[in-house]
């Protein structure tokens, strides 16, 4: 049977995962939510540049549209 991609987000949730946006920036942190716009919650979220962690945040929102991929981090 297929999967949707909401479902593979859904069993995501509250594992780490990695995103990566349109601008070439990538967050690192726990899928906490998401919308079927494929908006994201993360919590303990980091940008990373390159591997390294470059700014830490709390709680982040990110809009659906900018984002390109959402992969596990590991």
């Amino acid at each position: 049977m297929a999967q949707k991609p909401l479902d593979v987000l859904n069993r995501s949730l509250g594992v780490q995962v990695l995103v990566g946006l349109k601008d070439g920036k990538e967050f690192r942190g726990k899928l906490a939510g998401f919308d079927m716009h494929v908006n994201l919650v993360l919590e303990e979220a980091e940008e990373l540049r390159g591997s390294e962690p470059a700014r830490r945040f709390g709680t982040l929102v990110i809009r659906g549209d900018s984002v390109v991929y959402i992969s596990p981090a590991g």
